[in-house]
C-alpha cells in the first residue's frame, strides 16, 4: 500500500468514466439513474483504501472551457459545445441527459462526506490539480484519465491513470504513472510531456498540433532539441541534425505562432485564483441520510470505511 499526503481527484474525468462504465439501470428511490454517483463514490473508496491519503480533494471544472484558452486556440473543445444556438462566450458543454442531474448529487455527497470540492474562476479541473500539486510539499496522487496531467509527474507526484482501464469495484481501477513509466511509454521525461503534446496535437480537445508530426516524431524532436524553444531554434538553423529535416523545418516554422499559443493552453501552471484546501470533517449521519435519499447508501458506507 502507498501512503500519500494528498489525493487529488479530477472529478469530471472520474464521474464520466463511472457513468459510461456502469449501466443507467442503477437508479435511486425516485427512479433516476445514479450509476455515475455510485461509480464515483466506489472509485474514491478504492483509491483511498489502496493509497491511504491524508487528504482527499475533489478538483472541479468551474469553467470547463475558459475563454482565455479559446481566445488563443479557437478550436479548443468546440466539438463538446452544445449546438443550440449558443455563442462562444456562453458555450454550454454537451452532457448526457441522465448524467447532468447526477453531477449536483455528487457535489452534495462530497460536502457531507467531508471531501472539499475546489474550483476557481477561469480554471478547469486540470488547472486546480496542477496548482494544488505544485503547492504541496507532501507526496501527491492525482486520479484522472487525462494524459495532459502526465506533465506533473515527478518523484513526488504520481498520476493514477484511469484512461483505458476497465471499471472495477474491488480491484485496481488505475495504472500508477511514475517518471520511469512515463519515459518508457512516451519516450520523454514528464516535464517534456507538454512539449510532445503540443507538437502532435490532441483532436479530443480540438488542439491542432503540427501537420505530419505524430507521437514518435514529436518524442524524437523533444529528445534531440529539448522543449518548443529549442525545437524552433533548431528549425531555424540549417545545420541541425536529424530528426530535423527540410520538411519538418518548414512545417515547424509555419506553425510557430500556433505552437506559442498551444504552449499557453497545454502547459499546466499554478493559477493564483485557486483557493487553499479547506479543513472539512465527515458528518456520518448526514452523509448516510443524503446517500439513502439518493439510493447510494451502501456506496457511501464503503467510502466512509475507506476514509476512516
Amino acid at each position: 500500500m502507498a501512503c500519500v499526503g494528498i489525493l487529488l481527484l479530477d472529478s469530471a474525468s472520474l464521474y464520466y468514466r463511472a457513468y459510461f462504465a456502469l449501466p443507467d439501470s442503477i437508479t435511486g428511490p425516485d427512479g433516476q439513474p445514479v450509476n455515475a454517483v455510485r461509480g464515483f463514490l466506489d472509485t474514491i473508496a478504492s483509491l483511498a483504501r489502496e493509497r491511504e491519503p491524508n487528504t482527499v480533494v475533489a478538483c472541479w471544472d468551474d469553467d470547463w472551457r475558459p475563454q482565455w484558452r479559446v481566445d488563443l486556440i479557437p478550436t479548443y473543445k468546440t466539438h463538446r459545445v452544445l449546438d443550440e444556438g449558443t455563442s462562444d462566450d456562453v458555450a454550454v458543454e454537451e452532457v448526457p441527459d441522465t448524467l447532468a442531474p447526477q453531477i449536483d448529487v455528487i457535489a452534495e455527497l462530497l460536502e457531507v462526506a467531508g471531501i472539499p470540492r475546489i474550483g476557481a474562476v477561469e480554471c478547469e479541473a486540470d488547472d486546480v490539480v496542477a496548482t494544488l500539486a505544485l503547492r504541496s510539499r507532501s507526496p501527491v496522487d492525482i486520479a484522472s484519465g487525462d494524459r495532459d496531467l502526465l506533465q506533473l509527474v515527478s518523484d513526488r507526484v504520481t498520476l493514477l491513470y484511469t484512461g483505458g482501464t476497465s471499471a472495477s469495484r474491488g480491484g485496481r481501477p488505475y495504472a500508477p504513472m511514475d517518471p520511469g513509466l512515463v519515459r518508457e511509454q512516451y519516450g520523454v521525461d514528464p516535464e517534456r510531456y507538454a512539449d510532445l503534446s503540443i507538437l502532435r496535437g490532441d483532436p479530443s480537445d480540438g488542439l491542432p498540433g503540427v501537420r505530419g508530426i505524430g507521437a514518435k516524431t514529436a518524442a524524437a524532436l523533444v529528445t534531440a532539441f529539448g522543449g518548443i524553444d529549442g525545437i524552433l531554434r533548431a528549425a531555424r538553423e540549417p545545420g541541425s541534425p536529424r530528426p530535423m529535416t527540410p520538411t519538418l523545418r518548414d512545417r515547424l516554422l509555419d506553425a510557430e505562432a500556433t505552437l506559442r499559443d498551444l504552449d499557453q493552453v497545454v502547459r499546466l501552471r499554478a493559477r493564483p485564483g485557486v483557493p487553499p484546501i479547506p479543513r472539512m470533517s465527515l458528518d456520518p449521519e448526514a452523509a448516510l441520510n443524503v446517500a439513502r435519499r439518493h439510493g447510494v447508501e451502501a456506496a457511501m458506507r464503503r467510502l466512509m470505511d475507506a476514509l476512516a
